[in-house]
């Protein structure tokens, strides 16, 4: 943990088409930190945009930033760029060039959600572990093939740099920053306020699929994936994969391997679990039930596989997000 000491100062870039909560969700976690700390040590909270300070979130709010980008405090802790359509969509060559600049004086820098996108353009992922939204970890691991995009993880610390996932997750983001700086008390005295766990459980991993949509073309191995999920509730085995396509079942796996980017056993898993996900989502079915069908072949087998791939039972799961 860090010193204690006085102020720290936390500087927010704002721009159109920036994503509110993720500027006001971390901002509220330190504000609601600093009624916890004596006056000498309280954060102290700025926003920067260019030009005339006045930006337009994504959802149409006006809002004003409090210095213009050319008025950075030279000693700042963290530096935080917020996601939005605004972050991923549009280039910003000119906050793109200031930022390169501005993380020199920052003694940690960071983005919450699809901002990590922004810090991308400037050249500040090299070598460095992050993280985004599940949506687009894909997307920011194509764009910067230099960074170590982590997908599972709620936020990534590495040296300096701190990402998160999507939105709320700046929220832990900034509980994370919290606890190192003041410790982890104060961290847990915050989430109490703000409802919220200190620790959520499983990761980015339950809210997004492991799958991506379904091909539906006429390829071998599309047509083995578009199977499996047809008739999740068979009992497979890579030959009978294999039978599928007409194929030996050493030349399907390497084949279907190369072009998935998984195993045949593996993406089978992965179905099952997210045909299970709907299930539970969905319905009040007994999990022998949920387990039978999605071929899982006992609740036991299944509690086991979401323990492993999700971080959580199925029970807890359907707690956390069943409809009922």
């Amino acid at each position: 943990m860090q010193e204690n000491r006085a102020h720290r100062t936390v500087a927010m870039v704002l721009f159109n088409d920036v994503l509110l909560l993720d500027v006001t969700g971390p901002m509220d976690a330190f504000a609601i930190a600093n009624r916890f700390l004596p006056a000498e040590r309280r954060y102290r909270l700025i926003t920067l945009a260019d030009g005339d300070g006045v930006v337009r979130g994504s959802c149409g709010l006006r809002v004003i930033a409090d210095l213009r980008l050319e008025a950075l405090p030279e000693a700042v802790d963290l530096l935080l760029v917020p996601g939005g359509p605004g972050a991923y969509d549009v280039a910003l060559p000119g906050l793109e060039h200031w930022l390169t600049q501005a993380v020199r004086g920052a003694k940690r820098f960071g983005a919450i959600c699809t901002g990590v996108f922004l810090l991308g353009r400037a050249g500040l992922l090299g070598g460095y572990r992050c993280t985004t939204h599940w949506n687009y970890v894909e997307r920011l691991a194509r764009a910067f093939p230099e960074a170590k995009v982590e997908t599972e993880q709620i936020y990534v610390i590495d040296r300096c740099l701190i990402t998160s996932g999507g939105i709320t997750a700046g929220i832990d983001l900034a509980l994370a920053v919290v606890a190192e700086d003041h410790g982890k008390a104060l961290a847990l005295e915050v989430a109490k306020v703000l409802l919220v766990a200190r620790h959520r459980q499983g990761g980015q991993t339950p809210y997004g699929p492991l799958l991506a949509a379904v091909p539906r073309d006429d390829s071998p191995t599309a047509r083995v994936q578009a199977y499996i999920v047809d008739h999740i509730d068979q009992p497979f085995t890579v030959r009978k994969m294999a039978d599928l396509v007409a194929m030996s079942s050493r030349n399907f796996a390497r084949t279907f391997q190369r072009e998935v980017g998984i195993t045949p056993l593996q993406y089978l898993q992965n179905a099952r679990i997210d045909q299970a996900r709907k299930v539970l989502e969905g319905s009040d079915l007994p999990l022998k039930v949920v387990a039978a069908q999605c071929g899982f072949g006992s609740d036991r087998h299944m509690r086991k596989v979401f323990c492993e791939r999700i971080g959580m039972t199925p029970a807890q799961y359907r707690a956390q997000f069943g409809g009922g």
